[in-house]
């Protein structure tokens, strides 16, 4: 097993990797309750059951879609990188997909299979490679920014500091309300963990919070912390059920999204963590094939057992810092979340107030992209700033999306660079014509 890792070509060791693997868990376990709770739209009131996922079988999903990911990239690719449900895709699922377009969460699963496979293929093909190239730098910026501030809207929703003002919109809520203080609370504390460099920021301040809302009465203590393994019968292959469902243009705007976003995620972090860790050769990350090929597996696992699309994550810089250089510490990650399938009681204690805090903090993570944005040119400005300000705008990532990718080739022939527009965008500029003129009602 050392020489299958390279243990000895890489300077490392079991205990290195195995510290490397739990710090990478910690600091992306907050999934684990969030996605249930995003995905079950369970801050949104009066809504029927039916647009509702079952939060147990979710959290199962979440956890089994996670060790499977980073069993993967730790076995096939053999990187320090651990892969769950992503944050930003599950938003767009739940808010988007399901509660703005009307789309039964059911079909929308099968929308996640569809492009996993589609992204199976096209890693296989090398078209992926292809397509990442022809979109330019500033509005993958732009994507990623954007759905930090939708998410970052969601959770200041969630924790009650944002309310609806029928003439304004939006307003600010009561912030004497004990649950709004509660996420209040939760943020400051995350802010400071995350300030002082705390591995696992996120999940230990959800935990604060989660004690804090008990102390206080706010939240019901539970009867027991582990419990039988939720099961996965409301989620389990539902994805096949209604496959037949997706052949509309609606879906394939949806299913497009659910690309592009997983694309550029996986891209950013692979290139930003290989980095880190030293793994980058002649500018060249080694293996790419098979961790590309690992992250649309996952995908396609993950929409079977009933989640939104599975992705690497950028917490898995946490576990770099701390030594990992290998895939043995994904396999750790891998470990740690079958082994927290018998926590899923916690699950009540992981309410809205609690979840919040974590949906902002994520949020500020994401608009870190925005300094690498072209400002200084209006024709990048224009199409970068409508795609990220259009998402929470239009409580919608793929309206967004569609926006900047429409102004981009209209700003760009205005400026007399038509020859630094890639055809692709072109097709992607009538895709999305046809988008506004057929789906958005």
């Amino acid at each position: 097993m050392r020489k299958y890792f390279q243990f000895d070509e890489l300077g490392t060791n079991y205990r290195t990797e195995f510290i490397a693997g739990i710090t990478t868990f910690l600091s992306m376990a907050y999934i684990l309750f969030v996605n249930p709770a995003v995905l079950s739209l369970s801050a949104v009131s009066d809504l029927p059951d039916a647009m509702r996922m079952d939060q147990g079988a979710v959290f199962t999903a979440t956890a089994i879609a996670a060790a499977v990911g980073s069993l993967l990239m730790g076995v096939v690719a053999r990187y320090p990188i651990a892969l769950a449900p992503g944050m930003g895709l599950n938003a767009f699922f739940a808010f988007t997909v399901v509660l703005t377009m009307g789309i039964p969460w059911q079909t929308a699963l099968s929308g996640v299979l569809m492009s996993g496979l589609i992204f199976i293929v096209l890693t296989l093909t090398g078209v992926r490679e292809k397509i990442i190239n022809a979109i330019p730098a500033d509005l993958k910026y732009a994507v990623g920014a954007g759905i930090g501030l939708f998410i970052t809207f969601i959770g200041f929703q969630n924790a009650g500091i944002i309310i609806n003002n029928d003439a304004v919109l939006v307003g600010l809520g009561d912030l004497t309300n004990g649950n709004t203080l509660l996420a209040i609370f939760g943020v400051l504390i995350t802010v400071i963990l995350m300030v002082r460099g705390v591995n696992g920021g996120i999940f230990i301040g959800m935990v604060i919070t989660a004690i804090a809302g008990m102390l206080t009465g706010l939240i019901e203590v539970p009867d027991k912390v582990v419990g039988a393994v939720p099961s996965l019968a409301p989620t389990f292959g539902v994805a096949f059920e209604n496959f037949d469902q997706i052949f509309t243009v609606k879906m394939l705007a949806v299913i497009l999204t659910f690309l592009f976003v997983d694309f550029f995620d996986t891209a950013g972090t692979l290139v930003a963590v290989a980095n880190q860790a030293g793994l980058i050769k002649d500018n060249k990350l080694p293996r790419a094939g098979k961790a590309l090929l690992a992250d649309s597996c996952a995908t396609v696992a993950g929409a079977i057992l009933g989640t939104s699309t599975t992705t690497s994550y950028i917490e898995s810089s946490a576990g770099v810092a701390a030594g990992g250089r290998t895939g043995f510490a994904s396999v750790v990650t891998a470990g740690f979340f079958l082994l927290a399938l018998f926590f899923s009681p916690l699950l009540s204690v992981i309410t809205a107030p609690v979840t919040a805090p974590a949906l902002i903090i994520v949020g500020v993570l994401m608009v870190s992209s925005l300094g690498k944005i072209a400002w200084d040119r209006f024709e990048i400005a224009v199409p970068s700033f409508l795609t990220l300000i259009s998402m929470p705008l239009t409580y919608s990532i793929a309206t967004g999306i569609a926006i900047g990718f429409i102004f981009y080739p209209i700003t760009m022939i205005a400026k007399g660079k038509t020859k630094e527009i890639h055809p692709i965008m072109y097709g992607l500029f009538i895709i999305f014509i046809l988008y506004f003129l057929f789906l958005v009602e």
